[in-house]
């Protein structure tokens, strides 16, 4: 199975997210932000950074990305789909997930292990953890904090689409303790926390990324 992980100028843990998919026994594909192809890649991995520096708003540049097109497309037709941190923001600037992310409260960069409770197990990145299964990742960011309006807020509640939560100390100020939230399909995940760093015992706080990236190869077996 092929996981592909996209490269836009900026990206900085794009090879992080290809180790880790290589690690949870898939063939990491790197994907170039300039070619619409996916050349086959059955996921796809938006990784953290900070693509085109950021600059205008966080994700909103990349968002226009020739690969972009193809991922939205696919996206709606069923392909998993994972935003890390930068990808979770581009994820949000595609549309492919509601709300958007905004500077930390307290106007810092952060960068922490963060506990966090898996509140929804059924999409196709979390299938391979229990439901409320608490692990331990890290989370590093400047515009980590998730935001929306309170109908949106209260549909993801209500339809059980808010993928994780930060436990403890709300890190960034994101609405509800939000760390990641999922499209209604499941197949298209943001989290703003960093699983990849967290997959090998040599490096991280523990190896509770890896479920993250062992969930979607048995989410594209059972497709």
């Amino acid at each position: 199975m092929k996981i592909g992980v996209v490269t836009f100028p900026g990206s900085l843990d794009d090879v992080d997210a290809r180790r880790a998919a290589t690690v949870a026994g898939a063939e990491a594909v790197a994907l170039w932000h300039g070619d619409a192809d996916l050349h086959g890649v059955d996921a796809v991995v938006l990784p953290g950074g900070f693509s085109y520096g950021d600059y205008l708003r966080a994700g909103a540049i990349s968002r226009f990305a020739p690969v972009m097109e193809t991922i939205i497309k696919k996206a709606g037709e069923g392909l998993p789909v994972l935003g890390i941190c930068n990808g979770f923001q581009v994820l949000c600037e595609s549309h492919l997930l509601p709300g958007a992310l905004i500077k930390n409260h307290h106007r810092k960069f952060i960068c922490k292990d963060q506990p966090l409770r898996i509140e929804n197990n059924r999409t196709a990145w979390t299938s391979d953890y229990d439901a409320n299964h608490e692990i331990t990742i890290v989370l590093k960011n400047q515009d980590g904090s998730y935001v929306a309006d309170e109908p949106t807020l209260d549909r993801l509640e209500g339809e059980g689409l808010v993928v994780a939560r930060y436990l403890g100390q709300n890190p960034n100020g994101s609405y509800r303790d939000i760390a990641g939230i999922s499209n209604e399909r499941g197949n298209v995940v943001g989290l703003m926390p960093h699983p990849e760093h967290c997959v090998e015992t040599l490096t991280g706080p523990s190896t509770d990324g890896l479920g993250f990236f062992t969930s979607v190869l048995k989410a594209v077996v059972a497709s």
